[in-house]
């Protein structure tokens, strides 16, 4: 048997085989910009990261799949403005303060005995 052999099968873990590294949300982007511009290869971002070459693939992946999920999602056209949204809880706001006016309204009428009943 070699000493390669030996020292193979004496350790559980492949000398080759990085520790867990956990990246920051903003380096994981920065990478993936990298890549998308193709100022870097997978196995550069993942040497410079400190890294599996696993890892940098599977950022680019998830980066591709969020990005397809939101623009799937938007709308196309220009967005409601501020304006837009201020009035559209105005409005709503108004809405649920007449309902509640004409349900006091209601109990006011009833508690006075106007309801056409001729109880006083």
């Amino acid at each position: 048997m070699s000493s390669t052999n030996k020292d193979a099968g004496a350790s559980p873990v492949s000398p080759t085989r990085r520790a867990k590294k956990l990246l920051a949300p903003s380096v994981k982007y920065e990478i993936f910009l990298q890549l998308v511009r193709g100022e870097t290869t997978i196995n550069a971002a993942a040497e410079a990261a400190g890294v599996d070459r696993s890892t940098i693939m599977k950022l680019r992946q998830v980066a591709k799949e969020g990005a397809m999920a939101a623009l799937s999602a938007s709308k196309p056209g220009v967005g409601k403005t501020p304006r837009d949204v201020e009035l559209e809880a105005a409005n709503a706001e108004v809405a649920r303060l007449s309902e509640a006016v004409k349900e006091l309204a209601v109990k006011l009428t009833l508690l006075e005995g106007k309801g056409g009943s001729g109880w006083r």
